[in-house]
């Protein structure tokens, strides 16, 4: 555990702003006691939710006052020229200039990419950052699932590139040597797939760093066979939607269930601890968190929608990261890869 950590927060952003993430960045210093927290936005509507919680003043919750807030309407292109002074900015600059090891946003999504990728900039050799992040299993650990939205078209090198990547998230995460790592087909078959798919297949079966074992399909996404699985950005964010649907349509419907009839109530009664550590399993909150892996820093991206307790858990996704130092780790691969690639060219 780091001594001293210090993560930005953009404060506005979101569909809900301050009213979760400051209740959320409330919990997450008193759950961390060596974290401070840089708060970003306007100064006046943090401190006044602040003072709701009985927070102000809060010796490791900093306030940076942010006079632009960059909107879920908002361009790209746009925020990144004219929004200079928005809370999603300045949390980048703040991860740029080292004062922040982190950044965590539940902003406009496409405007955190533009304006991370024109702060931050990419780590030698790294062709396109990716979104990054944990899916549940049947089995004891999560398969991290890339690229979730951030590329939307991925050519093979690039897929490639994400498989190395994901297998260093996943590796470091679970506390695995030899992550394996799959490519999401329409069919497990070699002769499935577009082109950019099967030469993909063929550079992570020729690289040393990527213990790869093959296609898998939509339905092996929670079987736990797998810890890494890589797709393009469109199927990723689809696919990854599509999960969190289904938990909450189950979740719903066994909870309404329950609520029609007295047996069922008193059944649930004796099954609560079952029940509640099922929830706890399932529960998209605890998932949230998709970090924006293969740039000069650490970025983590919360759902728009996010409650106190995801924004929390995203909070607690980019503590992870610093502890793990990703991006130097997944600098040092793309040094050796650049190295033997320039031997081979030689």
């Amino acid at each position: 555990m780091l001594k001293d950590l210090t993560i930005a927060l953009d404060m506005m952003g979101g569909d809900y702003g301050p009213r979760s993430s400051i209740p959320a960045a409330v919990c997450a210093v008193n759950a961390h006691a060596n974290l401070t927290l840089i708060l970003c936005g306007n100064e006046h509507v943090i401190s006044k939710e602040l003072e709701s919680l009985d927070s102000l003043p809060h010796p490791r919750l900093i306030i940076r006052h942010c006079s632009e807030i960059v909107t879920n309407a908002c361009e790209p292109a746009i925020a990144v020229r004219s929004k200079k002074d928005s809370s999603m900015r300045v949390a980048l600059d703040l991860v740029k200039s080292g004062e922040a090891q982190a950044c965590v946003s539940s902003g406009n999504t496409g405007a955190l990419f533009f304006m991370a990728h024109y702060v931050l900039k990419m780590l030698p050799g790294v062709k396109r950052a990716a979104l990054i992040s944990s899916v549940p299993t049947e089995l004891k650990n999560p398969v991290y699932l890339l690229d979730l939205g951030a590329n939307v078209h991925c050519d093979a090198q690039m897929l490639y590139q994400f498989g190395i990547m994901g297998s260093i998230v996943a590796g470091q995460a679970l506390g695995l040597d030899n992550p394996r790592v799959s490519l999401l087909n329409i069919g497990a078959e070699d002769i499935k797939g577009h082109d950019d798919i099967k030469q993909a297949a063929q550079l992570m079966q020729q690289s040393p760093y990527i213990n790869y074992i093959g296609y898998s399909e939509g339905s092996d996404i929670f079987s736990g066979k797998v810890d890494v699985i890589v797709c393009e950005g469109f199927v990723g964010n689809v696919a990854l939607k599509t999960c969190e649907g289904i938990a909450k349509l189950i979740m719903n419907k066994f909870t309404a269930a329950l609520e029609k009839h007295l047996l069922y109530k008193y059944m649930a009664f004796i099954l609560r601890p079952i029940i509640k550590k099922l929830y706890k399993r399932v529960n998209p909150d605890q998932y949230n968190g998709a970090s924006l892996v293969g740039l000069r820093g650490i970025v983590v991206k919360s759902h728009g929608n996010a409650s106190a307790k995801a924004f929390q858990a995203a909070i607690d996704e980019a503590v992870k990261e610093v502890e793990r130092q990703l991006p130097d780790k997944i600098a040092a691969i793309f040094e050796k890869t650049h190295s033997k690639d320039t031997a081979v060219n030689q």
